[in-house]
């Protein structure tokens, strides 16, 4: 682990920079679309430019990596994030902002591959679970952090866009003085979503669905919040456990579907969510709770914390079972193909989920996520009733982000082993 650290702290730190401004960004824009008066479609239609841009950047940034290099990718979307943020807070109208998403979302999608990429090649066999995991805890704990960030200046100024900037730009000099060689960009093999879903269709379902939901609720739920009437310190809290209680999931409830049908612990934990996301409702102090605990916020933290728990391991449950039907060289390129479907509906989430807002008031966001939550667990009874479950020993559950690339899943330890790093020379050191 030291070793990881130790050659790798240059692109960790890097990453740790460009998650504050994600986090931060994400909330602040959310907020900042209510205080505009956007309207909650309008606003959804905003956010989900980003899954757009994330989408086409999947499919275009290899091809351009392979063509100018890492380093070069790496720096030109990095300074286009930077600069993107600031134009938000010129050209303030959902049309504009939409275009400046799909700008993001494809930046994004850029940093994650080439940050994976990185990665990959500094991993061996023995210590790829432990690069993953080290990667997930900046990705999430760096994100988290972020979005306290939303209380040093009110979302209405100027100086908060300078400030995710600031970020963006930061990450660029750590990367940038890196002496390590760049690694030599391997082309992923990728099966189609027909062949996916032949193999696994509650796999491919369950993505599309799951999608559809995260996108949303990364999207609007300081949307959400803002409407509510949260104040600023009070949404920061929201957002923060969101990203927290979901990382913290990954390992139990991942360990628990080793031992179970994962199908089970999928739909277990999906109307769980639902579940939770109800409760939520009710602890908003719209309907009938008590009074005393409809005034509190506490109830409805605790709600936010349990949904998170419950849903944001997901996709890496629905990884897990694809590969439970599959062989193991295949894993990674089923991986890309369950990426497509995710992508797919991560696209329609958020606009989607602000018609549900729209037509039924706030809690409309709960009311989709309950919807969409269960979607996931019907379709996995249903499939439980005609195929049995897998037995595949190859396959195992390994945490990771919503944001993994397929290069980022080579990560896996289950995956196929990838070639073993050249040792480099002490000048070669980051």
């Amino acid at each position: 682990m030291n070793k990881i650290l130790k050659n790798s702290w240059a692109l960790f730190l890097g990453m740790a920079f460009i998650m504050l401004a994600h986090g931060y960004q994400g909330t602040l824009l959310g907020v900042r679309a209510v205080k505009e008066d956007f309207g909650i479609s309008s606003t959804g239609f905003m956010f989900s430019g980003y899954f757009v841009g994330y989408f086409l950047g999947a499919k275009l940034i290899p091809i351009l990596i392979h063509r100018v290099g890492h380093i070069r990718v790496f720096a030109a979307f990095a300074s286009l994030a930077s600069i993107v943020i600031l134009l938000h807070s010129i050209f303030v109208n959902p049309i504009s902002w939409f275009l400046l998403r799909l700008l993001t979302g494809l930046s994004m999608v850029s940093l994650y591959t080439i940050a994976e990429s990185w990665l990959n090649d500094r991993s061996s066999n023995k210590n790829r679970g432990s690069v993953l995991s080290v990667y997930m805890i900046v990705l999430f704990g760096s994100m988290a952090i972020g979005m306290f960030f939303i209380n040093f200046s009110r979302p209405e100024n100027f100086q908060p866009f300078i400030l995710v900037s600031l970020f963006l730009s930061l990450s660029l000099i750590p990367i940038l003085l890196t002496k390590r060689k760049a690694p030599t960009f391997k082309k992923i093999s990728s099966m189609s979503l027909k062949e996916v879903y032949n193999a696994s269709p509650f796999g491919v379902v369950s993505a599309l669905l799951c999608g559809v939901s995260h996108s949303a609720v990364f999207s609007l739920l300081a949307v959400y919040a803002t409407s509510m009437n949260f104040s600023i310190f009070e949404i920061s809290i929201v957002t923060f456990l969101l990203a927290i209680s979901g990382a913290i999931s990954q390992w139990p409830i991942g360990k628990l579907s080793d031992l179970l049908d994962r199908r089970l612990v999928i739909v277990y934990s999906t109307f769980g969510a639902a579940l939770f996301a109800f409760l939520a409702i009710l602890s908003s102090g719209q309907m009938y709770m008590p009074e005393g605990l409809a005034t509190t916020k506490f109830w409805f933290y605790i709600c936010i914390m349990f949904f998170s728990f419950c849903s944001l391991p997901m996709f890496a449950l629905i990884f897990a079972h694809t590969n439970d039907f599959i062989a193991k060289e295949k894993f990674v390129a089923a991986g890309a193909g369950l990426q497509f479907a995710f992508g797919l509906g991560a696209m329609s989430g958020p606009f989607i989920c602000s018609l549900f807002m729209d037509f039924i008031g706030s809690n409309g966001f709960f009311i989709f996520l309950i919807i969409f939550h269960s979607l996931i667990g019907f379709f996995g009874i249903y499939r439980m009733q005609v195929r049995e479950t897998g037995d595949n020993p190859d396959s195992q559950f390994t945490p990771m982000p919503q944001t993994i690339t397929p290069i980022g899943m080579e990560l896996n330890p289950s995956t196929e082993p990838i070639e073993e790093p050249v040792q480099a020379s002490d000048t070669n050191k980051v």
